[in-house]
């Protein structure tokens, strides 16, 4: 779980630096979404980490764990354009739900209850991925 934990930290800062320096068209429909995803990575790595309390595990979220941990790349510096932002961070979202399923399929059947916090987790992110994805994306032929 601290693979997942460290995974949405650096999730919602990297979420944090993107709508700090997002420029360009649909700037103010981009900067809002996300505020969202943000608000459940955070919301999630609290619930992730106070699970692992309750599991007697130490949830290791400080900076620099969570810098040398993450599956994330790093997010590049300075203003990014609407579209690359919107790849950017589906990608990561893609990156966490990805995490998300291994660690599921490690403790399923061991960990019911964690399973179901994860499987939550997938749904929300993998619909904010499908989402936030659709901004660049065009219609199949």
């Amino acid at each position: 779980m601290q693979k997942v934990l460290v995974d949405l930290i650096e999730l919602a800062s990297q979420g944090k630096q993107a709508h700090w320096n997002v420029v360009g068209t649909n700037f103010r429909d981009t900067h809002r979404q996300l505020d969202e995803i943000i608000d459940a990575a955070r919301g999630f790595s609290d619930s992730i980490a106070e699970r692992m309390r309750a599991l007697h595990a130490l949830p290791d979220g400080r900076s620099d764990t969570v810098a040398e941990t993450t599956t994330l790349p790093e997010l590049p510096h300075g203003e990014l354009f609407t579209t690359d932002v919107i790849d950017l961070v589906t990608e990561r979202l893609e990156a966490v739900t990805s995490t998300c399923r291994e660690v599921h399929d490690a403790v399923d059947e061991e960990d019911p209850t964690t399973a179901d916090m994860l499987h939550e987790i997938l749904e929300v992110l993998e619909q904010f991925a499908w989402m936030v994805s659709a901004e660049n994306r065009k219609p199949a032929a």
